[in-house]
């Protein structure tokens, strides 16, 4: 197995796997991004990075992963947003060599943690995290303004309310 970054020519794929993940989820109906919003954000504004693992030629799981910082270590972090492996190539050690990784990026690039989030219900994925040595954030709870309360909060700013 091998490594390789994602260039613009990928972003078909990289949506294919989105929509993969998205399915495996059962959240595809949430997806809503493009082709073209995927190339804008990824390749032209470098928001984020993919990372797939490629066996034989073939890439058979991906990771979107971006810097976030941490305040109180005064260090950027690595944040996972999406770990994927491809139903026929999992139980093989992908998923845990796509992290060790993003581990080695880490590393390299002086981050001083890597995060993800995962959802409750995917016990499998939990527990291979937690063998890894990840620890769950249970004192936190994540919040999200998005859509039109995101556009909503925004606009009061605008106006000055």
């Amino acid at each position: 197995m091998t490594f390789r970054f994602a260039c613009e020519a990928d972003t078909p794929l990289i949506l294919q796997f989105i929509r993969e993940l998205a399915n495996y989820e059962h959240m595809l109906d949430q997806v809503t991004a493009s082709e073209d919003i995927l190339a804008d954000q990824l390749f032209r504004q470098k928001k984020a990075e993919v990372l797939f693992a490629v066996e034989e030629g073939q890439e058979i799981g991906f990771a979107l992963f971006f810097h976030n910082f941490s305040t109180f270590l005064g260090r950027a972090g690595l944040y996972l947003e999406d770990l994927y492996v491809r139903p026929e190539h999992r139980r093989k050690g992908v998923g845990k060599a796509l992290l060790k990784k993003l581990a080695s990026i880490a590393v390299e690039r002086g981050c001083g943690r890597m995060e993800w989030w995962c959802l409750d219900w995917n016990r499998p994925s939990i527990e291979f995290y937690c063998s890894l040595g990840a620890e769950p954030m249970e004192a936190w709870t994540v919040y999200r303004l998005a859509g039109e309360t995101l556009e909503h909060l925004a606009e009061s700013a605008q106006k000055g309310d």
